[in-house]
């Protein structure tokens, strides 16, 4: 079946056919009265689309109290919790603009956040009441502090506190919500930061709605059965969560689990049993990690060496099938069984045994990460897009895997290659503009409507795109040599599991160096299968047998570049990489210019 076969099969949501957010929420809930729409671990907290809808009128009325109107904007600084999903989607329908802000954020790169959205009303959790509070102290914006989890916030109001004002006779809810229009802003998405200070994206009701309808169109919501259902555990400050979960939700009734832990998002999602599944490559990446430690701790020999020459055989199977090749019958057939045996054990196991859509993007990921999924199951999709965007942009089909693509443009966005290789894209999903930088606007968005990605792409024969790079983040080395630091970076991590993280270096330079993390997760188990007593990242980063393998592995990714490509040194460096540092954004990516700052010395030497 074709993808748009695929698309005219799928029903279209009735939500789809509003103008704003707003109005999708109202026809989805009234639609689904008694359908859960918002759940912790083990229904601790359950709530139905019914309840929902009516917290959302009273807490509407309570910001109504606060003096919250059209346009206003209302930080919040939560973790994934059902709370964040009642109080942004109550300020969404008078006309205010919520945005989240990442719980890593310092006080002052929270102040500057505040400072740029002009907001009056805040909201954040009693962990982040105190650098929320320092960050009150450099702007003089904000009003209204609410904290939620403290019974007696200093200088604050609860909760509780809020739903119990009165929003007074001349509050008019279904009013309120009407008059909102598909312009207005919805939300601010703040980017990374990864070249400069943070810019506000702003999306518009209008823009989440096409994305809805580019998404059922492409597919990508087809032959979902039963009750659709997904885990909230990505940043909420990023668009692939609000979209893809708190958004999504409002247009497709999905029952929607919160997850306040991202580490802990697996004993989440055995316990939800998802039908749609995505995440950055980091994720996907520990996963394969667990499973293959778990298969390779299997106390029965024969049911482990089963299982693992089942996985090589499916592995050979999808190669096949993605070079274009036929499958020998007794491969097919083989694989068939080890996928009703095993294979469907370990989907079941995980939770994904109900899942139809896997998706993988923000960040390159590994050959051998789609291969090892397919092989037992998991299709993983490739997308790609940008919160200037609306999130999604592309998506390989579920029907037309290709690994290393990703993907065709969803319906309603055009894409071409300009002459020096940027990708660019018009169409209802591209931004109103950064908050309060027209120049930066008018820079990114050409007069015709073109925004300027900034990522290098070709097209194939077939309209499958491939990112080849970001444009400013290429290196052309001291003979002038393009190279993409990303496509190195890939095979390094794949040259051996203990690489974590690494980044190359060698812009103006005679030759390419590394710099590698240690995966945590990988170098304990060597830890333990070489008998080494310290696992600590610091002394494994020392010990020979770790510095051989990694050396080992660094040749391996060698072997698979070209010699101009190729890494000539590389430094090992005795710490880890945590999201939000001062290495990797929120979503794994890397903070190119501040890494290359913070180990100018050790960059230097492998230069000396």
């Amino acid at each position: 079946m074709t993808s748009l076969e695929t698309a005219s099969a799928t029903p279209t949501p009735p939500a789809l056919a509003a103008t704003t957010m707003c109005e999708a929420f109202q026809i989805t809930a009234a639609a689904r009265p008694d359908r859960v729409a918002l759940r912790t671990l083990g229904d601790e907290v359950s709530i139905t689309f019914a309840e929902y809808a009516h917290r959302v009128r009273k807490l509407a009325g309570a910001f109504h109290a606060l003096g919250v109107g059209p346009g206003d904007a209302i930080g919040f600084m939560l973790t994934n919790r059902p709370e964040f999903h009642l109080l942004d989607t109550a300020a969404m329908h008078l006309g205010a603009i919520p945005f989240s802000i990442y719980n890593t954020s310092s006080a002052e790169q929270i102040a500057f956040l505040l400072g740029d959205a002009g907001n009056r009303v805040m909201v954040v959790e009693a962990v982040f009441a105190e650098r929320a509070r320092e960050a009150l102290a450099q702007t003089d914006t904000v009003e209204h502090l609410i904290v939620l989890d403290d019974p007696e916030p200093e200088g604050a109001i609860t909760l509780e506190d809020l739903e119990a004002l009165d929003p007074g006779d001349d509050f008019d809810f279904e009013a309120a919500w009407r008059a909102v229009q598909a312009s207005d802003v919805l939300t601010l998405i703040y980017t990374s930061g990864t070249t400069g200070p943070p810019k506000g994206v702003q999306l518009t009701h209008a823009n989440e709605l096409a994305q809805g309808r580019g998404l059922v169109a492409c597919g990508e919501f087809a032959n979902e059965t039963g009750t659709p259902s997904v885990v909230s555990y990505l940043p909420l400050a990023h668009i692939a969560d609000r979209g893809l979960t708190h958004y999504a939700q409002m247009i497709f009734g999905l029952t929607l689990t919160t997850c306040p832990d991202p580490s802990q998002i697996f004993a989440h999602v055995a316990d939800a049993r998802p039908t749609r599944f995505g995440g950055v490559p980091r994720v996907w990446e520990k996963l394969k990690a667990a499973l293959e430690a778990g298969i390779a701790a299997e106390p029965d020999e024969t049911k482990r060496i089963a299982t693992q020459r089942a996985i090589g055989a499916a592995m050979e199977k999808v190669r096949l099938e993605q070079r274009g090749e036929p499958v020998p019958t007794e491969l097919a057939d083989a694989c068939e069984q080890a996928d009703a045996l095993i294979f469907a054990q370990i989907r079941e196991r995980i939770g994904f045994d109900r899942c139809i859509s896997y998706l993988i993007g923000a960040a390159p990921a590994p050959l051998e990460l789609f291969e090892f999924f397919s092989a037992i199951g998991v299709d993983i999709c490739e997308v790609w897009g940008m919160s200037e965007l609306a999130n999604v942009a592309t998506i390989v089909p579920r029907d037309r895997l290709r690994f290393g693509s990703v993907g065709r443009p969803i319906e309603c966005l055009e894409i071409r290659i300009a002459d020096d290789g940027e990708v660019l894209v018009r169409g209802d999903t591209v931004m109103a503009g950064y908050r309060n930088q027209p120049q930066k606007t008018a820079d990114t968005i050409d007069p015709d409507g073109w925004l300027q990605t900034g990522d290098i792409g070709t097209f194939d024969d077939e309209g499958f795109l491939t990112i080849v790079d970001r444009k400013k983040e290429l290196i052309i080395n001291a003979a002038g040599k393009n190279m993409s630091p990303a496509n190195i970076e890939q095979q390094l991590k794949q040259g051996s599991p203990l690489i974590g993280q690494a980044i190359a270096i060698g812009d103006r330079r005679p030759y390419n160096v590394a710099l590698v993390v240690l995966d945590p997760d990988a170098t304990a188990t060597f830890a333990s299968e070489h008998g080494l007593a310290d696992p600590d990242l610091q002394a494994m980063a020392n010990e020979p047998a770790v510095l051989a393998e990694v050396a080992a592995g660094v040749e391996r990714a060698n072997s698979h570049l070209s010699r101009v490509e190729q890494i000539k040194r590389f430094k090992l460096l005795e710490c880890d990489w945590p999201p939000a540092g001062d290495e990797l954004t929120p979503t794994m990516k890397l903070k190119r210019r501040p890494i290359a700052e913070k180990y100018a010395a050790e960059i230097e030497a492998l230069y000396a």
